[in-house]
């Protein structure tokens, strides 16, 4: 898979991090009105996902092959650690099937009634493969959403929602809470095996430095027992 370089992303008009760093985007996905996107770091787009109008990622967020998120003009908002699988697809405006309004984005929109609503994932949301999200859903924290489900109200935190309309069948445990406090701490003080690239880089010119004090101490003291050898003899 190829990712496009941050450099491609900006000029795209993304709105990216002061730092920008590992926001993988397939060159394979296809990005519409990407001025009105915004992305954070840490996130990845897979192949063939459609991702169009106002769009908001956060950090830790996988955006799975097939996915489809029409953001529209209100958005969509997917906080960090979310998961969209497979075939998903999330609107953020819909259009009118009632018989009063025409349907299609070829026809001038006095003619149409398409209802715009923002759509909310908030941290540790979790969309299963080929669900849909309707227009003005918010699924709380830790919320799930099972296979080939279709959601038009909103979840509360924690609970799983599945079927046609989805409703709750479950409950979440809240320990991914707890992982996302343990990982964040790991993040910020990684151990002496890995880490970032900055830190290993540090390691590596201090480990350069070490060596270049050792032999020097080694030259002057081989110098020091030559010339006491001579002095003797």
């Amino acid at each position: 898979m190829y990712y496009l370089s941050i450099d491609e992303l900006k000029k795209l008009q993304i709105k990216l991090p002061n730092n920008p760093h590992n926001i993988l985007v397939s060159k394979k996905a296809s990005l519409y009105n990407t001025h009105l996107m915004e992305f954070g770091n840490n996130i990845r787009i897979d192949d063939f996902s459609i991702l169009s109008g106002a769009i908001k990622l956060e950090s830790f967020i996988h955006i799975a092959a097939f996915v489809a998120l029409y953001g529209g003009k209100d958005s969509i908002e997917i906080s960090e650690f979310c998961t969209i699988s497979p075939k998903a697809t999330i609107f953020a405006s819909n259009d009118d099937f009632s018989g009063d309004a025409l349907i299609s984005p070829m026809v001038d929109s006095k003619f149409c009634n398409t209802r715009h609503l923002k759509v909310t994932l908030k941290k540790h949301t979790q969309i299963c493969t080929n669900a849909t999200i309707l227009p003005g859903v918010v699924c709380e924290i830790g919320s799930v959403l099972g296979a080939y489900s279709l959601l038009k109200s909103n979840i509360n935190e924690f609970e799983v929602f599945a079927g046609i309309p989805a409703r709750k069948i479950g409950n979440r445990n809240t320990t991914i809470l707890n992982l996302e406090r343990e990982f964040k701490q790991y993040m910020q003080n990684p151990p002496m095996g890995g880490g970032s690239k900055d830190f290993l880089i540090i390691k590596s010119y201090l480990l350069i430095y070490i060596f270049y004090i050792l032999t020097t101490l080694f030259f002057l003291y081989s110098l020091t027992h030559t010339r006491t050898f001579y002095e003797k003899y």
